[in-house]
């Protein structure tokens, strides 16, 4: 098939990300190792996995009026062409996030507010979603959510369960985690019920979960150390997106989007370890 045309929904935060030797103890002065920026959150992470494609690319975003919104904008708004950033205007300064990830790989994420969420009221092309094979959904309008339903396939993030019930729409496929109470949510708890629900665990098989029945896909390999978990799952939402976007069932999308969430794991930097997509 031609290359498909996805778009991400949803936030991208000003993040600084570092490391530590240790768990913070109170009272401890922690020093924050190889610190840099990126522009992460659920949304930019996706964005940047799915840049790594040949897709047409389209992020739906909203950004603050600061110096932390103009560096995200900046990263984000690669050369004009086939990924496009439309962007809606917050009269607000812009999230910052802190990620610190310790010695044994595990992150900690401090947040200043909430994320910044376009909605289907601002003045972006939201037409261009009808016309989408795929779009990834971590947005938290109800009304941008009932426009991105009009794609071919729609994935939604566990995490936005409330703009879910808002729109009552049923998505084809909702990602979580197993290990986190605000994604492991069984699939009687949606309403309408999506087509399927995707509960990734770490290096144990993903479930694929139906009315029907449920499946087992294998997870890969996880590498013999583990630098940083901080955007596997975001990558893996990516990566799962594309591949549905292709016309691949549920269960073989999670088999070829496994890699890419594994991947994120051999540094601290998602941005620096995310591997590119690949065309069934």
């Amino acid at each position: 098939m031609a290359a498909p045309r996805i778009a991400v929904v949803g936030h991208v935060e000003h993040v600084t990300l570092g490391r530590t030797e240790g768990v913070p103890q109170p009272g401890d002065i922690v020093h924050l190792l190889d610190a840099r920026f990126l522009p992460g959150g659920g949304g930019g992470l996706a964005f940047a996995q799915l840049c790594r494609s040949d897709a047409e690319i389209h992020l739906f975003t909203a950004l603050g009026h600061d110096a932390a919104a103009r560096a995200v904008e900046e990263r984000i708004r690669v050369a004009p062409g086939r990924v496009q950033v439309h962007a809606a205007a917050r009269a607000v300064d812009h999230p910052r996030v802190v990620v610190v990830v310790d010695a044994e790989g595990r992150r900690t994420i401090i947040v200043t507010g909430a994320p910044l969420q376009p909605a289907a009221t601002d003045p972006l092309p939201w037409s261009i979603l009808a016309g989408c094979d795929a779009v990834y959904f971590t947005g938290a309008d109800p009304e941008s959510l009932r426009l991105a339903r009009a794609a071919r396939r729609l994935v939604v993030t566990a995490r936005r369960g409330a703009a879910l019930r808002a729109a009552a729409i049923a998505p084809d496929v909702v990602i979580g985690s197993a290990s986190d109470p605000r994604e492991n949510a069984p699939l009687d708890a949606y309403d309408p019920c999506p087509g399927a629900l995707v509960l990734t665990d770490g290096p144990r098989p993903v479930r694929v979960l139906r009315p029907g029945g449920a499946a087992l896909v294998d997870a890969p390999p996880a590498p013999d150390r583990v630098l940083g978990e901080y955007g596997a799952g975001d990558s893996f939402a990516g990566a799962l997106t594309f591949y549905l976007a292709h016309g691949l069932s549920v269960e073989e999308a999670c088999r070829r989007a496994g890699p890419h969430g594994a991947a994120v794991l051999r540094g601290i930097d998602p941005l620096e370890t995310q591997s590119g997509l690949i065309a069934p």
